[in-house]
């Protein structure tokens, strides 16, 4: 059994805890960004060869304003997207059920967030609570994406899964005028609400899905395979997190009220996913973390599609 098995189930934090600022006293999105220590500006520069000197044609840098810090390199069709731009439609989902939570950036600058939560919502007879989180990158990679995010209360476990019939996440266009952030603020709730609404009904049907020991074991070593060419260390490694992946899933004290089923396998692949300490911790684990929080988590849409596959 791996070693951290008796303390793994002491302590459960959001994959966002510890991250940024809180901001829940923020009325609008300018304060927020205000609080959160974002209120700086991108600006653009040529991109010199410090060889020759020369400008390299077709590419930009962007810069923060405020310590010259260097966020991306960019075509020079490129649009820069504002912190504040970026976030100003958020301002219109007050009132509408959500409030600001959080807010800071990761990468040094390169990708900025803010977390808002919706109202809690009852699903098979469990307390989720709602969250949607807004990034906006400034080294390239995208503009502003919004993604839906279910916590499991008992737990903390993330529910984020790729269902089949509800995106999780989109992109959200900054629209300049007032009617026009109201309608994405409407598109935004109109997308999060079918997600959720689409997730209750899967939670009902993977309940249904009773499964066995024997299966989970199975379905384990699916999701954590050893292959022939793998080193002795790597096969113990992987070993060591089949058996506390199959511990978590026997023991955890939220899953234990829960029948056998699909519905506890995933739970319990979640759990792993979400609070697993790993042996060797890197310097960005926590913002690495909270990105599979946004972008997706492979292992978990994994166990999803085997369950729903069966």
């Amino acid at each position: 059994m791996a070693a951290n098995v008796e303390t793994m189930f002491s302590v459960r934090v959001t994959p966002w805890h510890g991250l940024g600022e809180i901001i829940q006293e923020a009325p609008t999105s300018d304060d927020a960004i205000r609080i959160a220590g974002l209120d700086w500006r991108v600006i653009q520069s040529e991109l010199i060869c410090k060889e020759n000197g020369q400008v390299i044609d077709g590419f930009k840098v962007n810069i923060r304003d405020t310590d010259k810090k260097t966020l991306g390199i960019v075509t020079d069709r490129y649009k820069i997207v504002q912190n504040s731009e970026a976030f100003a439609f958020t301002d219109a989902l007050l009132g509408e059920g959500v409030r600001y939570e959080t807010a800071g950036s990761l990468a040094s600058g390169r990708r900025v967030w803010m977390l808002a939560k919706l109202e809690d919502r009852i699903i098979t007879d469990e307390l989720i609570e709602p969250y949607l989180v807004f990034t906006n990158s400034h080294d390239g990679t995208g503009a502003v994406r919004v993604a839906i995010t279910p916590v499991r209360v008992v737990c903390q476990n993330t529910l984020n899964l790729a269902l089949q019939k509800a995106e999780r996440q989109w992109s959200c266009a900054h629209k300049g005028d007032i009617q026009g952030k109201l309608e994405e603020a409407r598109h935004t709730l109109l997308n999060a609400n079918r997600y959720m609404d689409e997730l209750e009904e899967d939670f009902g049907e993977l309940k249904l899905i009773g499964l066995t020991d024997d299966k989970v074991k199975a379905y384990i070593e699916m999701l954590l395979p050893i292959d022939a060419a793998d080193t002795p260390r790597k096969i113990l490694n992987i070993q060591n997190m089949r058996d506390e992946l199959m511990y978590r899933y026997l023991e955890a004290p939220d899953l234990a009220p829960i029948e056998k089923s699909a519905y506890r396998f995933v739970n319990a692949v979640s759990d792993f996913a979400t609070h697993r300490i790993p042996g060797r911790q890197t310097a960005n684990y926590q913002e690495n973390m909270f990105m599979k929080t946004v972008d997706g988590n492979a292992l978990i849409d994994m166990a999803y599609r085997i369950v729903r596959a069966a």
